[in-house]
Parts: C-alpha cells; structure tokens; sequence
C-alpha cells in the first residue's frame, strides 16, 4: 500500500514493493500548491479509466497509469477494499507528469484535509 508524507509544501508517496512494480516508480513527489482540489471518493477503483499500462485486476485492484491514450492521465495505486484520495492537480505546476493521482489509504479524510491545508 501506498503511503503519503506531507512536509515542506510537497506531497510524497511512497509506494510499497508490490506496487513499485507496477507504478514504474518508488516514489512521487508533488508540489502541495499544484493540486488544485483533493477529494475522497468511497470507490477508487472507479476513478482510474481509459488505457493503461500498469495491473487491473477487476473489481480488486489497479495499479500504474491510466489515460495513456487520451483523457487524464492518472498516477493510481487503488484497490476495492479501502476508501480512496483523488487528487486533481495543475500538470504544469507539478511536473508535466500526471493530471490526477488516486490512491486507496486508510485514513483517506484524514489525508484529504492534510492536503488541502498544505496546498493553502
């Protein structure tokens, strides 16, 4: 699973062994002030869409980036068993990568005002 860190104005995740695979990465970092709105969505799995390079295993788990093809293109490390962060970020303020991370955590409402507090 996937953690986030909160420090400095800069949000980072971590991502887990598993999931390192899959992400192409063990770590994201974006600026707090490129996200431009972070919401908890109940059904992560439902966020991710379009084509994808990554793991997705139906109704369980995706993992890696979606949109490749067109639409957003998303950073996810979700799965159907905890409640997920949807972040919506400023792509140009926060690297040129992605336009939206989604991720499952535990304490998503928590997160979700951490984020939103640092992002101001």
């Amino acid at each position: 699973m996937a953690t986030v860190m909160i420090n400095d104005s800069l949000i980072a995740i971590e991502f887990g062994p598993w999931e390192r695979m899959f992400a192409g990465r063990s770590r994201h970092v974006v600026p707090a002030h490129a996200v431009r709105q972070a919401l908890v969505t109940p059904r992560p799995l439902s966020v991710a869409r379009g084509a994808r390079k990554g793991l997705a295993v139906s109704g369980h788990a995706k993992i890696g980036v979606w949109g490749l093809f067109g639409g957003p293109r998303q950073l996810v490390a979700a799965t159907r068993d905890q409640p997920g962060v949807h972040l919506i970020l400023d792509r140009a303020r926060s690297g040129g990568e992605f336009d939206e991370i989604v991720l499952s955590v535990p304490d998503a409402d928590r997160l979700v005002a951490a984020i939103r507090q640092a992002a101001g």
